[in-house]
């Protein structure tokens, strides 16, 4: 019904503009051009050179076509050229899609091949993985790329280029755009991001540019961050987009201090030679600087913070971060969340409980992030809330703008995703009496390792392969290194002889090194009357298996 207030009050471009967070980058170079932006080994770039180096980037995009629409993938390390694509892609309007360093060429072409990608931009590290993937590209799907070399000064290893264009050359040859525009809808594609599913099968995450603006901010509501803080890149950016990361940092002036290698001997100098106070971890990274020597930390004298998400932090991880004293902060989320959603938000109360009492509270997965509209645990056949027990299972749900706008070219999983006006995690947690979530179990078999989300079913598909191999189901077993690791139970077939490395030899062929089970059992495995196989009894059998 029309009021008043509906009455020759309409948009207008001086009082309506299309959220995204290309903006921040704008507003940072022209308010905070002179400051530190990016630290790369001996490369330095201020905000201004940076905003120029996006247009730059931009500006060549466009005059290869990308435009409204075109997928450009990238195949990058942290580095400055990875926070460039971040702020150069999305002026265009175009989708960026960040590919898992980690892949094997043949999901690499088919994730390239499933976005559409026109544009490829690589660093030279992976020149030998990304030649197999451009040819079955090629060959397989029928799809040729342009192609742009980074080829990076602090990349010592052997390396080739794969295109017929190189990254700073390019630059080199375009004026940089005069305004970083975004789009004109801000339910526009931003991104696109692939993730493990129930059934094995990547699914491209699709988000838009209001959701990653917002989620970008509420990073840095959540974490309370300060203006101007300098940012350690231990999160690999091809992680949901860095968590909206690359974004918030330029919201906050901050500095980009770039890391290639995540270890122990690369972090802990980096935070104390260039005053780090935030960086973003799944928990094997934190355990990496528990476990390091103290003398490794003796020039660290200011206050670190530290975010960690992925699998739930252990107990051992969220003290020893205390006892080195780095502050910690648990958050929750998926891909189809952009990254975190949902903080164990700390009230100030838990500081006069025993570590013991802190641990456990800062070991949930929390409350939703103040700009997500909700978040709860639900009985996915009713809709109905559980109750607030911390004993009732169900399923954790979100709605609101910082949800996905579906999967790309999969109108079946994304139905069945919002079913009910509500996104489902298919995470089974309890609501406890504080409101606070808290996960139980993972009823999508999804295996997370070192903060790598790994498919169950796709390992066993592998293993299936192999001509030995009657029955097989993996499980996560908790790993204190990794979080959890796959192990696989293996019933063979009658007359037929393998060995636990035979097969992990045959995985090897056919999947990342990181989806690969070091661990395979030989045992019989637990099936209901019909031959359904009961996971909950391998997931038992394997934790008494670790307690024993």
């Amino acid at each position: 019904m029309s009021s008043i207030f509906d009455q020759q009050l309409d948009k207008n471009p001086a009082n309506y503009v299309a959220l995204s967070p290309v903006s921040f980058i704008e507003r940072t170079a022209e308010v905070f051009g002179d400051l530190p932006a990016v630290i790369h080994g001996n490369r330095r770039y201020n905000w201004a050179q940076t905003r120029d180096r996006s247009a730059r980037l931009a500006a060549a995009l466009s005059a290869h076509g990308v435009s409204r629409g075109s997928t450009v993938s990238v195949m990058l390390p942290n580095t400055p050229e990875m926070v460039e694509a971040h702020y150069a892609v999305p002026a265009l309007n175009a989708v960026l899609n960040t590919l898992n360093t980690r892949l094997d060429p043949w999901l690499l072409a088919w994730q390239m091949n499933h976005c559409e990608a026109s544009v490829l931009i690589t660093d030279s590290e992976f020149s030998g993985a990304m030649k197999e993937a451009l040819r079955m590209l090629k060959n397989e799907h029928g799809r040729e790329v342009l192609v742009i070399d980074v080829c990076d000064s602090e990349f010592k290893g052997p390396g080739e280029r794969v295109g017929t264009l190189e990254y700073e050359a390019l630059l080199a040859a375009h004026a940089p755009l005069d305004v970083l525009h975004g789009p004109k809808d801000e339910w526009d594609a931003i991104a696109v991001s692939y993730t493990s599913g129930t059934t094995g099968d990547p699914k491209g995450v699709v988000t838009h540019h209001r959701g990653a603006y917002l989620n970008a901010t509420c990073n840095a509501a959540t974490w309370t961050m300060p203006h101007f803080p300098t940012y350690l890149w231990t999160l690999p950016m091809f992680h949901c987009n860095g968590w909206c990361f690359p974004w918030t940092i330029a919201m906050l002036a901050g500095t980009h201090v770039c890391l290639r290698r995540v270890d122990a001997a690369h972090i802990l100098p980096a935070i104390a030679e260039h005053g780090v106070d935030h960086y973003c971890a799944a928990p094997i990274v934190h355990n990496l600087l528990i476990a390091a020597p103290a003398e490794m930390r003796q020039n660290i004298r200011h206050k670190v913070r530290g975010m960690v998400a992925g699998a739930a932090p252990p107990a051992s991880m969220i003290e020893g971060m205390a006892r080195i004293g780095f502050d910690i902060t648990h958050v929750y989320g998926l891909t189809e969340v952009y990254g975190p959603a949902a903080v164990a938000a700390k009230r100030t109360q838990w500081a006069s409980e025993t570590l013991s009492e802190q641990t456990r509270l800062n070991g949930r997965q929390g409350v939703r992030y103040a700009l997500q509209e909700g978040m709860t645990v639900m009985n996915a056949d009713t809709m109905q809330e559980v109750s607030a027990d911390g004993q009732t299972m169900g399923e954790i749900m979100f709605r609101g703008n910082i949800v996905m706008k579906g999967y790309l070219k999969n109108p079946k999983a994304t139905s069945e995703a919002f079913a009910g006006g509500w996104f489902h995690t298919g995470d089974l947690a309890v609501l406890e009496s504080d409101r606070y979530v808290k996960i139980k179990d993972r009823s999508k078999d999804i295996i997370i390792s070192g903060g790598e989300n790994i498919s169950s079913l796709e390992v066993e598909d592998a293993l299936y392969r192999h001509p030995a191999v009657l029955t097989c189901a993996v499980v996560a077993k908790s790993d204190p290194k990794w979080g959890e690791t796959p192990v696989a139970y293996v019933e063979v077939r009658d007359g037929s002889q393998v060995t636990a490395q035979d097969l992990i030899e045959h995985c090897k062929l056919l999947l990342a090194g990181f989806k690969v089970p070091r661990d395979i059992r030989f045992e019989a495995i637990p099936k209901t009357s019909t031959g359904k196989i009961q996971k909950f009894e391998l997931r038992k059998r394997t934790a008494e298996s670790i307690a024993s």
